[in-house]
């Protein structure tokens, strides 16, 4: 059996900001443009989206003596540092045979991170809720977004160390990740391209700003950014541009090295295979395949991120299951399949249906057989771990679900690793500089600030403090963020 987990086979198997955000072009008058293109391997072609910029607090907000970026920080002895970079698509004579020996080529893997230890899930959890991608305030009410963070990881933190202690006391993620860099780093050498591989993670070690700054050592002089997300949203890969064009538009080196993203592949040709390949294999360990409902899970995002900022993510995901069956069918599988989305957050309207609703109502539909896949996480973590092979097959089966798999996450499972090896490749030649877009974006903002009225900003604060006074100090919100764990 291939390794889908790269490496973790002994584990069992059973991503609010205001204008801060990756947008359509209706956003387009607060925002930088830049162009993204889609990968070679499909029909698709570019498009615009916008992205605003945002500056955050150096505080910690009491969790930790230091902080990166208004991130929490623990000290770390010997770690590795990684990181990434953004910018637009656009086609020049870059040949890859021709130019490896002559260019120092670094490819950027970003994703989500997660605690290493117990200890680490409360700064963790400070780090995700402090970001505005996340936690998306008003413009009144953005000063509060620090000690909200700090109230909700503080009565988070005890429910999600239950949920890490349950899969091994931490997050696999880093390890997972490091192992998929250093396949995608063989995989591209037996391609005849030289390249130096980062991780750069959002939340926890190795964080972005480390990695940006071991590509400076390094002299990288062209960059691809691949993020391990499938599917685009503004809460997962849009945080983390938004967080890499701060970081560029301050530095003249990184303003003027020549950046390529990746922003989704979930339509590649490799990794619908290989994801169809893994489902075909689980199928077979039911007694009667042609019987199991194949139930896609993916991360949740809120509502207002699709209706009110243009977040692709709800399409990209459908188009993304439809594209999958569609290969299923081809391969003469025709199972029934349904898609929810999981691990929603705080009292508000998610992206419908929710993944717990749905199991109960499977099984008081008299659905007997049921294949879970983890459509939107290539490596295996808290959600998939825990979340899905723990709190959601326990509810299936008492629902009425006699028959319980889950598809493995993608991990390093090599036709998966060849396909991104094939898009990196890909995004070379459309590599270009930062530079002119952070000029624009740096005027924009300040014409930006110097249109704020003193007195209106003052009568926002004061009224924005007392209202989230009491909505801090609500019983049933406090409650809330207390018993539905996440991360």
């Amino acid at each position: 059996m291939e390794a889908a987990n790269c490496g973790l086979s002994q584990l069992k198997l059973s991503n609010l900001h205001t204008h801060n955000n990756i947008t359509r072009q209706k956003h387009a008058s607060s925002c930088c443009k830049f162009t993204i293109g889609s990968s070679k391997d499909t029909k698709r072609t570019k498009k615009t989206l916008t992205c605003c910029s945002h500056s955050s607090s150096n505080k910690d907000g009491g969790v930790s003596k230091s902080n990166i970026g208004g991130l929490v920080l623990k000290p770390q002895a010997g770690r590795a540092y990684y990181s990434a970079g953004v910018r637009t698509y656009e086609e020049n004579s870059f040949d890859v045979n021709a130019h490896t020996n002559e260019e120092k080529i670094g490819v950027l893997l970003l994703n989500l991170g997660g605690p290493d230890t117990l200890q680490d899930v409360e700064p963790f959890l400070f780090n995700l809720f402090a970001d505005p991608d996340i936690i998306r305030l008003p413009r009144s009410f953005r000063f509060l977004q620090r000690p909200l963070a700090k109230l909700i990881s503080v009565l988070r933190a005890p429910k999600s160390q239950e949920g890490y202690a349950s899969i091994g006391g931490g997050s696999p993620l880093r390890k997972i990740t490091n192992e998929q860099a250093n396949a995608l780093k063989d995989a591209l050498e037996t391609k005849n391209v030289h390249v130096n591989v980062y991780v750069g993670m959002r939340y926890w070690y190795p964080f972005t700003e480390e990695a940006v700054e071991q590509i400076k050592k390094d002299n990288i002089t062209r960059l691809v950014i691949l993020p391990l997300y499938p599917q685009f949203s503004i809460s997962t890969s849009g945080s983390s541009i938004r967080l890499l064009q701060n970081i560029f538009r301050e530095d003249h080196y990184l303003a003027r090295l020549p950046v390529s993203i990746i922003e989704a592949w979930y339509d590649r040709t490799g990794y619908i295979n290989s994801m169809a390949d893994l489902i075909e294999k689980e199928l077979t360990t039911f007694t009667n395949s042609e019987e199991v409902m194949i139930f896609f899970s993916a991360h949740g995002v809120p509502v207002t991120y699709v209706e009110d900022a243009g977040d692709p993510y709800r399409d990209q995901m459908e188009d993304c299951v439809s594209l999958i069956m569609k290969e299923l069918k081809h391969r003469g599988i025709k199972n029934t399949h349904t898609l929810a989305y999981q691990s929603r957050v705080g009292p508000i309207q998610w992206l419908k249906p929710y993944t717990d609703e749905v199991l109960v109502e499977l099984g008081q539909n008299g659905v007997k057989s049921l294949l879970a896949v983890p459509v939107s996480f290539v490596s295996e973590h808290i959600e998939t771990l825990e979340e899905i092979d723990m709190e959601y097959k326990e509810l299936a089966l008492e629902s009425g679900i006699e028959n319980w798999g889950r598809v493995p996450a993608l991990g390093c499972k090599s036709s998966f690793i060849a396909d991104l090896a094939d898009a990196v490749i890909e995004a070379l030649p459309s590599a270009s500089s930062m530079s002119t877009t952070a000029a624009s974006t740096t005027k924009k903002k300040s014409s930006e600030n110097a249109n704020i009225d003193p007195l209106q900003y003052a009568a926002k604060i004061f009224f924005g403090s007392f209202l989230a006074f009491i909505l801090l100090l609500s019983p049933k919100l406090i409650s809330f963020f207390r018993g539905n764990p996440m991360l």
